[in-house]
């Protein structure tokens, strides 16, 4: 029986979201359990590249994500559903693989869109998580 579910999103791209949270919805109501959303804000990657942005930039940003996805979740996951929202920060597919391990999850339900050449050479995020998650994980299509 499924109990935590995670579904990572992409607040800016309603095809990383939109099926998969009509699936995670769906499992939740068989079985029940929590729905934990996840978005997460991307690292630079490069210390050269931060600082170029003003002192506290990151708290901002984090604090703005977090107000949007509190504006996605109660817009978009039924009042009834137990949802715990997460912003987290850093490598995107790192952030998903960490967040399942600390918050104990069953399952990871996450979209895909359907590979171009360039995603079978670099791997997406879905297929990042998949290779690595010890958890089961759902891809869900567009």
């Amino acid at each position: 029986m499924t109990r935590v579910i995670l579904l990572p999103i992409d607040l800016f791209d309603e095809r990383s979201w939109r099926r998969p949270l009509d699936e995670a919805l769906a499992l939740l109501r068989a079985g029940g359990g929590a729905l934990h959303v996840v978005t997460v804000m991307p690292d630079f990657g490069v210390a050269a590249v931060g600082q170029f942005f003003e002192r506290g930039y990151e708290k901002k940003a984090l604090d703005h994500f977090a107000r949007q996805l509190a504006d996605w979740t109660a817009a978009n996951v039924p009042p009834d559903v137990d949802v715990r929202p997460h912003v987290l920060h850093g490598s995107i597919y790192d952030e998903i693989l960490r967040a399942a391990d600390r918050i104990g999850a069953d399952l990871i339900v996450i979209g895909a869109h359907r590979p171009a050449l360039r995603d079978y050479l670099l791997g997406p995020n879905a297929a990042r998580v998949v290779r690595h998650a010890r958890q089961s994980v759902y891809v869900v299509r567009e």
